[in-house]
């Protein structure tokens, strides 16, 4: 069995190159499940990256890391503090390399003797301290250590969000309240915006926190592969399956694998806009109330049905008669998003 990430050293090398070169005070995050590619692998690409900063999502994710993070000066935990959380249980080889990120004055006041960034509310609207708050926290930063401040902002840009402005504003209203602003994290602008910046003011440094555009910025370099477990011939109204479906017509069954304990056939919310789009979706709703789903899994340049819903390690795909189906032990390209899939093996090629 072997749901299988691919991955083409030489490109992905040149992309993580470029990245790196591009975008000054480059932070990689790993994070949850390492993008697919496994948050001990991306340590040792950040390590081989030469940056003295990694980021991860969640204080959990900080204690699982390994020893060979000593190599970073500071491992930033995105994910806010809040009051009573627990700080203690890292590996001896991060004691006072963590560092914390806040959002308000109550959990950095929380955190006495400990490494900490202040989140700032950006037009994200997800977390962070807001401008009216700022005359408290001069108060709470008294006893921590602070290594700056963090500006999220939002990936999509409708017409008038000018996400440079934004950092721009909180630069200067962090300045007003009379607070440090020598370090400044930001999160999805460019390189040339990162420069920018810091030509704007020439006494900030700027940090970019990059995981999606760093990781999986060049989909060509990373290629996932589902191997061929068994082949079978139906005829007409054989039945199959655990729910023991009919076959419509002469075919094949292909069991391949990779299912819902990968993270195959999962489904999440996703934003929708334009008529195709809408229509697409709901072209797709109408088939799957027959029964008719579409895998992710692709065989002889096209992406084939699922016969029924996946399992938790494999998963059934429907050949229809006159397509010649793969051997037991071949390789069938998988479309499956990264960050929610699990792979058993990664390799490179």
């Amino acid at each position: 069995m072997m749901l299988r990430l691919e991955i083409d050293r030489a490109r992905w090398d040149a992309h993580l190159a470029k990245i790196n070169a591009e975008i000054p005070g480059l932070v990689p995050v790993a994070k949850g499940n390492g993008y697919g590619l496994g948050i001990d692998r991306l340590v040792d690409e950040a390590i081989k990256l030469g940056v003295d900063t990694l980021a991860v999502g969640t204080f959990a994710e900080a204690r699982r890391l390994p020893e060979r993070a000593e190599e970073f000066s500071k491992v930033v935990v995105l994910t806010p503090h809040l009051p009573g959380d627990p700080t203690e249980g890292l590996p001896i080889a991060l004691f006072g390399r963590v560092v914390h990120t806040v959002a308000t004055a109550e959990a950095a006041a929380d955190l006495p003797g400990k490494r900490v960034i202040v989140e700032c509310r950006t037009s994200l609207r997800r977390h962070g301290i807001g401008a009216d708050d700022l005359g408290t926290l001069a108060a709470a930063l008294a006893d921590v250590h602070l290594e700056g401040f963090a500006l999220h902002l939002p990936m999509v840009r409708p017409r008038g969000a000018h996400p440079v402005a934004e950092v721009a504003t909180w630069v200067e209203r962090l300045k007003a309240a009379g607070l440090p602003t020598a370090t400044i994290y930001v999160s999805h602008l460019s390189g040339p915006e990162v420069s920018g910046l810091g030509k704007q003011f020439p006494d900030t440094t700027f940090r970019a926190r990059v995981g999606t555009k760093l990781w999986l910025g060049d989909r060509g370099a990373l290629a996932p592969k589902a191997r061929v477990l068994d082949v079978e011939q139906l005829a007409r109204g054989d039945r199959y399956g655990y729910r023991q479906r009919k076959a419509p017509r002469d075919g094949h069954l292909v069991v391949v694998a990779g299912g819902t304990a990968h993270g195959v056939g999962l489904a999440a919310p996703k934003p929708v806009a334009g008529a195709m789009t809408r229509a697409k979706v709901a072209a797709e709703g109408t088939l799957a109330t027959f029964n008719r789903t579409l895998s992710p899994f692709s065989w002889a340049g096209k992406q084939r049905w699922f016969a029924e819903p996946p399992h938790m390690q494999v998963s059934l795909l429907w050949l229809p008669g006159g397509v010649e189906p793969p051997a037991v032990g071949d390789y069938l390209d998988v479309e499956t998003r990264m960050t929610t899939t699990t792979f058993d093996e990664v390799v490179e090629v």
